[in-house]
Order: C-alpha cells, then sequence, then structure tokens
C-alpha cells in the first residue's frame, strides 16, 4: 500500500470537527478544513454539539488511489468492497464512471473505533464539493459498528402510536413498511422514527442513570429512510414487533422466541463476512425476542390494519 493509503498519525491534530449521533453510537469527523466536514442532507438532522465519541473519523486527502492489493472480503456488486487491512479492515469505494479506481478508501481498526477516511484529488477533480460520509458509507461504519456493542439495524419502520406504545413493524421490500407509515400518519398524531431501517439495542434507561440493571430495548430511527421519508433522530421503548406481511383479515399471530429470531435475522443488516458477527447478532436477537413479544401479522392496507394493533391485547 503506498504512503497516500497510509492511516493519519493517531493523535494528529485538526483545524474541525462535527459530530452526528445514530442509534446510539456517536460519530466524530475531523478534517483540515470545513468542507472535510460536509454531511449528506440525510445526516444533517443527527448531527449534534461537540461530545466524546465511539468512532472518530480523520478526512484526509490524496493524489489518488491506486487499487487495492489486499485481500477482498466482499464485493457489494455496486459501488464498494471490502478488504483485509492489517488487524483492520479498508473500504473501497469505485464506479466505473471514474475507471473502477477507488475515489475513496475508509481504513478502519478491528474494533471500528477509529479510522481515515482518504479522498482521491485525481477522482473528484473540479467536480461538486465532496460529501466524505455519503450513503452507503455511513450506514455501513454504523452497521459494523454495531456488531461490537448489543445491537442490530433491521429492516423496519417504527412508530409511536397515539397511545404512547412503540411498535416496530419490519418486513422486506415491498411487505407493506412505508404503506404501514402513511396509514398510521393519516389516521392518527404519531412520530415515525424511520420507514425502513430502525436500529435496536439494550440501553440504559435515562430517568435511572444510577440504578443498577436499569437497561431496556430501544428503537432509534436512523437517517436511511424509505419511501415514505420518515427519519428521525429519536429513541423509544420496544415493546412490540411486528412481522408485516400482506394478508387477509388483518390477522396478528404470536410468534415463539425461537420462531422470532429467524424472522428478525432474516430482516437484518448483519456483516457476514465474520462469524462472529453473524453469532453476535443471533444472541442478541434472542434476548431481544425474550424480552419484547413478537407477532406476525398478515394486513390488508387500509385503516382497519391500523385499528387492529391499537386494539390489539393478547
Amino acid at each position: 500500500m503506498s504512503d497516500d493509503s497510509a492511516p493519519a498519525p493517531p493523535g494528529r491534530v485538526a483545524a474541525c470537527s462535527t459530530w452526528f449521533h445514530v442509534g446510539g453510537v456517536s460519530v466524530r469527523v475531523v478534517g483540515e478544513h470545513s468542507a472535510d466536514l460536509n454531511l449528506d442532507a440525510t445526516l444533517q438532522p443527527f448531527r449534534v454539539e461537540s461530545r466524546g465519541c465511539d468512532i472518530e473519523i480523520r478526512v484526509r486527502w490524496v493524489g489518488k488511489l491506486p487499487q487495492s492489493r489486499q485481500r477482498q472480503l466482499f464485493d457489494s456488486g455496486c459501488v464498494w468492497k471490502l478488504y483485509e487491512s492489517g488487524g483492520g479492515f479498508q473500504f473501497d469505494f469505485g464506479t466505473a464512471g471514474l475507471g473502477g479506481v477507488p475515489y475513496k478508501r475508509l481504513l478502519v481498526d478491528g474494533r471500528f473505533r477509529s479510522a481515515s477516511l482518504l479522498l482521491s484529488r485525481e477522482s473528484f477533480g473540479n467536480r461538486e464539493p465532496a460529501i466524505p460520509l455519503e450513503y452507503p458509507l455511513d450506514e455501513l461504519l454504523i452497521m459494523h459498528r454495531l456488531t461490537q456493542e448489543r445491537a442490530i439495524e433491521l429492516h423496519g419502520v417504527g412508530i409511536v402510536g397515539p397511545d404512547g406504545a412503540s411498535n416496530l413493524f419490519v418486513g422486506h421490500s415491498g411487505a407493506g413498511k412505508s404503506t404501514t407509515a402513511r396509514l398510521w400518519t393519516s389516521l392518527h398524531e404519531i412520530k415515525i422514527l424511520s420507514d425502513d431501517r430502525i436500529i435496536v439495542r439494550e440501553d440504559k434507561v435515562r430517568e435511572y442513570p444510577l440504578r443498577e440493571h436499569a437497561n431496556q430495548i430501544f428503537m432509534y430511527g436512523t437517517p436511511w429512510h424509505g419511501e415514505a421519508h420518515f427519519a428521525l433522530p429519536e429513541r423509544a421503548p420496544l415493546q412490540r414487533i411486528f412481522v408485516l406481511e400482506h394478508g387477509h383479515g388483518n390477522v396478528i399471530t404470536r410468534l415463539s422466541p425461537s420462531h422470532a429470531v429467524g424472522e428478525l435475522f432474516a430482516r437484518s443488516f448483519v456483516p457476514f463476512h465474520r462469524h462472529e458477527y453473524v453469532d453476535s447478532a443471533l444472541s442478541f436477537l434472542e434476548h431481544v425476542a425474550d424480552s419484547v413479544p413478537c407477532y406476525r401479522y398478515s394486513f390488508e392496507p387500509d385503516e382497519r390494519a391500523v385499528e387492529r394493533v391499537l386494539n390489539f391485547r393478547e
């Protein structure tokens, strides 16, 4: 690897910093210039004031980025590929329109605590100002960081209803997540944390910061919204989970914990290139399924589907 691709020295002082917070993970971005800190429009609502961080990313500009000679671990088939890099990882981002060479490279340690983000001057040239953490880099970073914590990203819509109850509706693409979000907002004054990606994690209850074992399962909104464009930088205690599918009669069926784990895992975002990440995800989902009631919901897309959940008592 060339010198241009080496991580920035530890403790290097940068001129500018910004922070954002997604799903209980705090990220600090540092760079030599304010333009290096541009956040995608979807990330802007998740920006926070100066605080401690779980991940620190140092943005650097280099002349160009060569093709990687590291061992490839994964190819997304789109804009990014993953390689080994010493004791950590290397994410390369490239497109055919730029000759296939990386236009940016993320070098991160094995526990996803510290990273260098290298931007290629050759690739960006005189184009629009760079957005260093532009999707999908931001989601990849958070998703991998969650492997180090009791947390996971799920394909779902998180709704805090008019009665204050917090329900998570998980589903594959086309299962009705955005439809569910629109139905609920058309009928009631509610909060939707996200209509496509929700982070579920065990976290401390803020109201009892000194109380031992004051932990609870929460769902967090994320910037990565769906067709309905709902995304809030908030969390809510998770009370029920519904696995969405289209059907007739708005039928709710309780799932056993073991069955629930399989359904949730099939709708999760887990890095599969390390078996320990998969094992950790399954272990956490077992805890979630033991702690939160899970149901299958075969629903019809009209207002009766909303009222069925609001009036549901097991």
